[in-house]
């Protein structure tokens, strides 16, 4: 008796949980959820790095890590990860909102089964050419003994493709139905099945440890997208619905998304192989540091911002609210710009200290590739949202040309620039800025052409202003790193360290508010106004128990 009364209890309570984790967010709330696992997700990123340059150097044991990732995650993009944000939310989307729940589920179903049966077809290829795949195709550069290291940690992680196919129609679907927590929390369970392996595994296996904690974090993930399910209503079926509209749509668009994504990965894919010929060891391991100290601002802006908005940016589109979509687009482009700018160039500035809190003892490689990134960082901030103008249309074609045409570039840069006889590894992070400018460029000329007013003259003036406060406020981050917490050589840990950078960015991003309300920027009156609420609320809960005391 008293068993069942405690278990009715505690499921009460577990269903109470999992409704709130389930409820529909509206689109401010999904962003900063996103924004903020975004940043928690990030940071175990960051703590993942720092961990492995601390068990295995920044030398050939990570160059092994990071070349077992390029082709099942190249194989992930090109075969899943096109069908489902921009391809398969939209398309759901619109079944959703008109109440066609049956058609709704068919294809989701079909997407599934579809997408496992082709990823674990990937899987199989992997695990069987996983050594001909590094030796020829990745890292021809590496040593026999590294190489073989790569391809048994490749055979490892081979069974991403498959796992994440699954999870990520699942999380989609959630997407879909105004759903973000599991989505959300996804990155993070990953992260920490790869820290649990870094801690717990790889001193009894070596760095192979490491890949078996890729496969848990895949594994946990798929768990979580499962759990997310709850109460969703989807009805699963154990089959391909060939005739179902919808999916015969997604596969329509898929091919044209798969390879814009697939291009992506196969730029990555030269980058190292072209990081490999330089025959440095480690030379692998600092792009890859430095690309994943770039990511962080740009997964954490521009992609969890501009995955919150998308949903309602099809649903413009599909109520034919054209006026709506360009104010709602122009909005949002306005926020990640306000974003992006100060953080470029904060993160110029204070490099030493990013790569001295991810490499222990530092490493001036990483710190000069990703002051090549900066601007990378900035216009990788604004693709999300400005591709997802064009997915909103069911536009695949347009960027998928942009891409292809950016990447021919991106690839010809990257080996004339590579070449230990131009500027080496260096090469690569300038080819990727150049590449990231191009790219950006080309698509807000075509989206000016085709959707007159989608960027006015009061967005335009914006955006010089909020480049005038940047620019003052890359001269006091200077100022703060030059002369009041200069990094010096003695510095290690993060007692020292954490400290110093936290006063500079804190320093600079209240020197970016002042010259943003100096300037008269829009974005920065929530701000304030949530810091004078903040204020003032604890000043009037202060005077109110006055008087009982």
């Amino acid at each position: 008796m008293f068993y069942s009364v405690v278990s009715s209890i505690m499921n009460g309570k577990m269903n109470g949980l999992l409704a709130r984790a389930n409820r529909s967010l509206k689109v401010e709330h999904a962003a900063g959820l996103l924004a903020a696992s975004a940043l928690v997700s990030g940071l175990l990123g960051l703590l993942r790095y720092r961990l492995l340059a601390a068990h295995f150097g920044i030398g050939t044991a990570l160059d092994a890590y990071n070349v077992a990732f390029i082709v099942p995650d190249f194989m992930f993009f090109v075969l899943t990860s096109g069908a489902l944000s921009v391809t398969f939310i939209p398309v759901l989307n619109e079944r959703l909102n008109k109440g066609n729940k049956k058609s709704a589920w068919e294809l989701s179903s079909s997407l599934i089964n579809f997408l496992a049966l082709i990823t674990f077809v990937a899987s199989l290829f992997i695990i069987i050419f996983a050594e001909p795949l590094v030796h020829y195709v990745v890292a021809p550069g590496l040593s026999p003994q590294t190489r073989f290291l790569a391809a048994s940690m490749m055979r490892i992680i081979a069974v991403n493709p498959f796992l994440f196919s699954i999870s990520s129609v699942l999380t989609s679907m959630q997407q879909a139905a105004g759903r973000f927590f599991f989505f959300a929390l996804a990155p993070s369970l990953y992260s920490l099945g790869i820290i649990f392996g870094i801690i717990y595994l790889a001193p009894h296996v070596g760095v192979m440890g490491v890949a078996y904690g890729v496969v848990i974090g895949s594994i946990i993930q798929l768990l979580a997208a499962g759990v997310g399910m709850w109460h969703l209503g989807f009805e699963y079926r154990s089959k391909i619905s060939w005739r179902n509209l919808g999916f015969r749509r997604v596969l329509m668009l898929l091919p044209a998304r798969s390879i814009d994504q697939g291009i992506d990965y196969f730029n990555t894919m030269v980058e190292v192989n072209l990081a490999s010929r330089l025959q440095i060891g480690g030379a692998i391991a600092s792009f890859s540091y430095a690309m994943q100290l770039a990511l962080q601002p740009i997964t954490l802006i521009g992609v969890a911002i501009s995955t919150a908005v998308f949903p309602k940016l099809t649903e413009r589109i599909n109520q034919g609210r054209r006026d709506l979509f360009r104010k709602d687009f122009r909005s949002i482009l306005r926020v990640i710009i306000w974003l992006a700018l100060p953080i470029a160039v904060i993160a110029f500035f204070t490099r030493g200290y990013l790569v001295r809190l991810l490499v222990a003892n530092g490493d001036p490689t990483i710190a000069a590739l990703l002051g090549f990134l900066v601007i990378y960082i900035f216009f990788r901030c604004m693709y999300p949202i400005v591709s997802r103008a064009y997915y909103a249309h069911q536009d695949v074609r347009t960027p998928l040309y942009t891409s292809l045409a950016a990447i021919a570039i991106n690839i010809g840069l990257a080996v004339w620039l590579a070449r230990p006889s131009t500027m080496g590894i260096y090469g690569l992070a300038v080819a990727e800025s150049l590449d990231a400018v191009f790219e950006l460029a080309v698509l807000f000329f075509i989206l000016i052409k085709r959707y007159p007013g989608i960027l006015d003259s009061d967005f335009i003036n914006a955006v010089f202003r909020m480049i005038s406060a940047s620019g003052l406020t890359g001269i006091v981050t200077y100022a703060m790193v030059a002369y009041f917490f200069p990094l010096r050589i003695s510095d290690a840990g993060f007692v020292v360290l954490v400290p110093k950078f936290i006063a500079i960015v804190g320093f600079s991003f209240v020197a970016y508010l002042l010259f943003s309300f100096i300037f008269r920027i829009t974005e920065v009156q929530p701000v304030i106004e949530r810091i004078v609420r903040f204020i003032f609320a604890g000043f009037d809960q202060k005077n109110r128990k006055i008087p009982n005391a």
